[in-house]
C-alpha cells in the first residue's frame, strides 16, 4: 500500500474513532453517505466535461474519500476493508481480461458480466442494474440488458410509433394516471434515442447545457426586466439568441 494511501485510511479511521474522533463522521451511516457518493461522482464527471485536470485531481480525491469512508464503516461492521475492496476489483478486472492477464481468449464484456452475474445467482437480465442509478440511465441499462435478450424494434420506425403511441396515453390520462403515462413517454424516448445510436444521457445533457447558455443569453439581452416580459417578448428574445448562435 502506497505511503499517501495508507495515510488517508488512518485519516478516516481517526475520524471515526468512537472516543476522540468527528462527531459529524461517526454519525454517519451507508445511507447517510451515499448521496455524498454519487454527488462526487457527477463532481469527477463535471470535471472531466471542462477538460479541468486540476480540478479532477481534488474531485477523484474527494471520490476516493467516499470509497474509503464506507469501506471503513464496513471494517467496522466486522465486513469487509479497503484492501478487500482492492482486492475485488483486481479479481474482476484480471477476470474480464482473460486474453491480458491470463491464457484465455477474449470474450465479449457483456458476455462476461452476464457470466459473472450469473455465477453471482442472479435469474433475471434485469438483475444487478442499480436502482439507485439516476433514471435516465438506469432506463437505457434496462433497455440494453432487455435487447441483449432479443427483446428490441429492428430499426427506428418501432420506438418512433411508441414514442407518439406513449404522447397520446398521457395526453388522453386522467389525473391519477398521469405519472405512470408520463414515465412511459419519457422510457420511450429513451429506447428511440437509443434506436439512432445515442447515448440519452449525453443528450439530455447536452440539452441542458444549450438551454441553460440560451437562457443566459435571453436575461443578458433583457436585463432586469426578463420576469416582467410576457411571454411572447420572452419567445422574441429565445429566437434571437438562437439565430445569433447560428450566426
Amino acid at each position: 500500500m502506497s505511503e499517501q494511501t495508507d495515510r488517508l485510511l488512518r485519516i478516516m479511521a481517526r475520524l471515526r474513532d468512537p472516543q476522540d474522533g468527528c462527531d459529524w463522521d461517526i454519525a454517519q451511516t451507508f445511507a447517510t453517505i451515499a448521496p455524498y457518493t454519487i454527488e462526487e461522482a457527477y463532481e469527477v464527471a463535471d470535471a472531466i466535461e471542462r477538460d479541468d485536470l486540476a480540478d479532477l485531481r481534488g474531485e477523484l480525491g474527494d471520490l476516493l474519500l467516499q470509497v474509503v469512508f464506507h469501506a471503513r464503516m464496513a471494517e467496522e461492521a466486522g465486513a469487509f476493508d479497503f484492501e478487500q475492496v482492492a482486492a475485488a476489483i483486481c479479481d474482476k478486472m484480471e477476470s474480464r481480461h482473460p486474453h491480458i492477464f491470463g491464457s484465455g481468449q477474449s470474450t465479449g464484456w457483456e458476455e462476461l458480466k452476464a457470466q459473472e452475474r450469473a455465477q453471482s445467482g442472479a435469474t433475471s437480465a434485469m438483475d444487478g442494474v442499480a436502482r439507485a442509478l439516476p433514471a435516465l440511465l438506469r432506463a437505457e441499462k434496462l433497455q440494453k440488458r432487455a435487447a441483449g435478450q432479443g427483446f428490441d424494434w429492428p430499426d427506428t420506425e418501432g420506438p418512433t410509433a411508441k414514442l407518439a403511441e406513449e404522447i397520446a396515453e398521457l395526453h388522453e390520462a386522467s389525473e391519477a394516471e398521469r405519472l405512470g403515462e408520463a414515465g412511459d413517454v419519457l422510457f420511450a424516448a429513451v429506447n428511440l434515442v437509443r434506436a439512432y445510436g445515442i447515448a440519452p444521457e449525453d443528450a439530455l445533457r447536452a440539452t441542458n447545457d444549450k438551454f441553460e447558455r440560451r437562457f443566459r443569453g435571453m436575461e443578458a439581452l433583457a436585463g432586469d426586466s426578463f420576469a416582467s416580459l410576457s411571454l411572447e417578448e420572452q419567445e422574441a428574445l429565445w429566437q434571437r439568441v438562437k439565430a445569433a448562435e447560428r450566426a
